[in-house]
């Protein structure tokens, strides 16, 4: 397979090499999958060790919900700093396109243009 895939990015770059557009593009599709195996990663790490706290705590010592690892610090102190890594790690990828982009700031400049214009035909 990795054969395929060595072929396949040899062509892009004999097609589009002297391109600049292509090696930005290249460059930014590259670091978008990287961000998105962090993230599968992330989620399969996590539930393991979260699954894992809790069948230790609950089947363990036989406890109850409350002295079980479910409201223990411990059990999720890896996800919230990991996540917190995982989200500057999106923030360095996506920048500010993440949460407003710029399709969305157009969208919203025509939808308050037409809000003032059916205002002042009224």
């Amino acid at each position: 397979m990795r054969q395929y895939k060595r072929g396949t990015q040899e062509d892009y770059f004999q097609k589009f090499g002297s391109d600049e557009n292509f090696s930005i593009a290249y460059r930014k599709m590259r670091r978008i999958k990287g961000f998105y195996s962090h993230l599968k990663i992330f989620i399969i790490v996590n539930v393991i060790i979260i699954v894992a706290n809790l069948n230790r705590d609950l089947f363990g010592r036989g406890a109850d919900i409350y002295d079980s690892g479910l409201l223990d610090w411990r059990t999720y102190s890896t996800a919230i700093f990991w996540g917190i890594g995982l989200f500057f790690h999106g923030f360095s990828v996506f920048g500010e396109d993440l949460f407003f982009s710029h399709e969305w700031q157009q969208k919203k400049i025509q939808k308050y243009m037409d809000k003032e214009r059916a205002s002042f035909k009224k």
